[in-house]
């Protein structure tokens, strides 16, 4: 195993920082931050991290994972002073948990396979809660992006045999909240159309796990896809002296689809 003394010295000076950053004698700006006003930036810290792994570089990846513990020290340090939490609490809770949900690697039992050790894992999450009747669906944020969420739902759902046996009934499926969207569309049921839409997009989701993607990230992909697209057509109708708003939908289109050959043309030549 791995000697981990040095980097826990480094997150001891790391508190330590932060204290003095807290402090009557440090900066106004971390002074006067709550676990409220940092909200934002938690969130903004862990899409830049989501970026970076994206990215594939290890010093980009390095500097966001630093910037998303500071963060995390950031609260911690918050609790301190209040007395509501510690850095050492947070570490042995996390600890604690990691052990007793993985009883195949530190409590001599059977090592399953990966859906039985997921299935394991949510039934040891729900004993912990005591008596309280827990979903086997969990609970997810509602302020986690849609698609994710709906994903995660998805999947839970799957471990407990809500699911169909193979992709085909996915298929149709669609087909189906697609019809329904469209018969809500043709009546004018705006509140209708909402719902069934919604229904599309969630079925979407269980195609994208059945195929083994991210649902958030192929959408994520497509979005840059459109821009780097919408892009070629801008710069070439800037050439010209025109912009979108000054240019005919046909004259647009015509560039969107040599944008399209282009990047097939580039794909083809890897």
């Amino acid at each position: 195993m791995p000697d981990y003394q040095t980097a826990g010295e480094k997150f001891s000076e790391l508190l330590n920082l932060m204290a003095q950053l807290r402090s009557d004698d440090g900066c106004p700006w971390d002074r006067k931050q709550t676990h409220q006003t940092l909200k934002a930036f938690l969130v903004e810290e862990a899409y830049e991290l989501l970026d970076a792994l994206d990215s594939a570089q290890p010093a980009e990846i390095s500097e966001e994972l630093g910037d998303l513990l500071l963060q995390i020290v950031f609260h911690c340090r918050i609790g301190e002073e209040s007395g509501t939490l510690s850095a050492d609490q947070v570490i042995s809770d996390l600890a604690n948990k990691i052990v007793r949900r993985h009883p195949h690697v530190f409590g001599g039992a059977v090592s399953p396979d990966a859906d039985a050790e997921m299935k394991q894992w949510s039934h040891i999450k729900a004993q912990e809660k005591g008596d309280q009747p827990m979903s086997a669906l969990g609970r997810l944020p509602r302020s986690m992006p849609a698609l994710a969420r709906a994903q995660t739902i998805s999947k839970r759902a799957a471990q407990v045999g809500f699911d169909w046996p193979e992709v085909e009934p996915v298929w149709r499926k669609v087909e189906e909240e697609l019809a329904e969207l469209k018969s809500a569309r043709d009546h004018g049921d705006r509140q209708r159309t909402a719902e069934e839409l919604g229904d599309v997009f969630f079925s979407l989701v269980n195609l994208a796990r059945f195929f083994g993607l991210q649902a958030e990230e192929v959408v994520s992909q497509a979005t840059d896809k459109f821009i780097e697209r919408f892009k070629y057509v801008e710069t070439r109708l800037l050439e010209s002296g025109k912009t979108p708003a000054l240019s005919s939908l046909a004259e647009m289109d015509r560039l969107w689809d040599q944008a399209k050959a282009l990047k097939r043309g580039s794909d083809n030549q890897r």
